[in-house]
């Protein structure tokens, strides 16, 4: 059994609020009396993209187990390589891979600098069918980013939602050993399908976006702060079945 926790933005700014809501998560998943086999943390690590923000979420998010981390919309490419990854600054596509004999992890930039909306570059789709492609038979493949590439029927978000699916769509047929797809960016906990695989949006920590039919007694508030910051657990079991559990924590 392969236990994945996946939580998303984070939005760590200045403030004392997003810093506590994030901890909070990480403390909860440092108590669990288990070992994870990752931590997942799928984009809008930081607020505004600032050197001081990364170093703040580079403490917040260290963990015992595993941590991968990709960006979204509110990251910047080069700072989040300097302050998170400990690498040379470059604008070019941050595209990271885990792999164990029982699972790999392929994470996508979907970012399209200076833009709310996603997109993966070509240069991401080459190296996503590269990872598929080098799995061995058998080994499931969990791709993330941080855009849903579907519609969650929620207005604003599926405005700035990752465009150009079909590709990836495309891609993903010929690759039968793709389990699911994971992100975030929505600020909801939602379960939909696409390219007839899973697509799992783990809940914001920061802030829940209100649904269009929670908005009409809220017609001007968009987030919900008062909602505590979740996050998901995903399962893989032998078959290679996925169950996903959704999780709340005080912040």
């Amino acid at each position: 059994m392969i236990v994945i926790a996946h939580l998303s933005d984070t939005h760590i700014d200045d403030g004392q609020r997003s810093i506590e809501r994030t901890r909070a998560v990480m403390e909860h998943l440092e108590d669990l009396p288990y070992d994870l086999d990752a931590v997942l943390v799928t984009g809008d690590i930081v607020d505004h993209g600032l050197p001081a923000e990364y170093e703040q979420a580079r403490q917040l998010l260290t963990s015992r187990h595993p941590v991968l981390i990709c960006p979204g919309n509110h990251d910047q490419r080069a700072a989040f390589r300097r302050h998170l990854l400990g690498q040379p600054e470059s604008t070019a596509p941050i595209n990271q891979v885990h792999s164990t004999a029982d699972f790999v992890i392929a994470l996508c930039d979907s970012s399209v600098p200076g833009k709310d909306e996603g997109l993966l570059e070509d240069e991401t789709l080459a190296w996503l069918e590269d990872v598929l492609t080098q799995a061995p038979a058998g080994v499931p493949v969990v791709v993330g980013f941080h855009h849903p590439p579907a519609r969650l029927q929620v207005p604003f978000v599926d405005g700035i939602r990752q465009f150009g699916a079909e590709r990836l769509e495309t891609l993903a047929d010929r690759h039968p050993n793709l389990a699911a797809f994971v992100c975030g960016h929505a600020h909801t906990p939602a379960a939909t399908t696409f390219a007839g695989r899973p697509l799992l949006v783990a809940p914001g920590v920061v802030s829940t976006v209100r649904l269009p039919w929670e908005r009409l007694a809220h017609p001007r508030d968009y987030v919900d702060l008062d909602q505590p910051p979740a996050f998901a657990f995903h399962v893989l079991d032998d078959a290679g079945r996925l169950t996903t559990h959704f999780r709340s924590v005080n912040g």
